[in-house]
């Protein structure tokens, strides 16, 4: 249960986050949900990575459908991963989850030394 409520709570501040903060406010939404929904570090981790590889994602496919692969494209020759979408949608995704994971053990690994 704890689990599906960091989930949950992560998802939803991190993409309010990100309507008003640079890219990194998900780490601080990954971090507050964790010292708030008290969990072991590899359990936190693992509900702030899943819920942000979603999240982006998610919001990485709905960008790339609204302007019909071109930016996708141009990004993916900049890259060196040529006209992939799905591949640059998955390191996207996985750069963000890590960065979420990382945030959500660090507070989980604060709040268990301060208790």
């Amino acid at each position: 249960m704890k689990f599906f409520t960091a989930f949950l709570l992560t998802v939803l501040l991190s993409f309010i986050s990100g309507l008003y903060l640079p890219w990194w406010g998900i780490a601080i939404a990954s971090f507050i949900v964790s010292l708030i929904v008290h969990q072991k570090a590899g359990k936190a981790f693992a509900a702030a990575f899943a819920s942000l590889f979603i999240l982006w994602s998610g919001l990485a496919w709905w960008i790339n459908i609204k302007n019909e692969n071109i930016l996708s494209f141009r990004i993916g020759e900049l890259l060196g991963i040529g006209n992939n979408p799905l591949l640059l949608i998955a390191i996207t995704a996985t750069l963000g989850a890590l960065i979420a994971g990382f945030a959500a053990m660090s507070g989980s690994f604060l709040r268990s030394k301060k208790a």
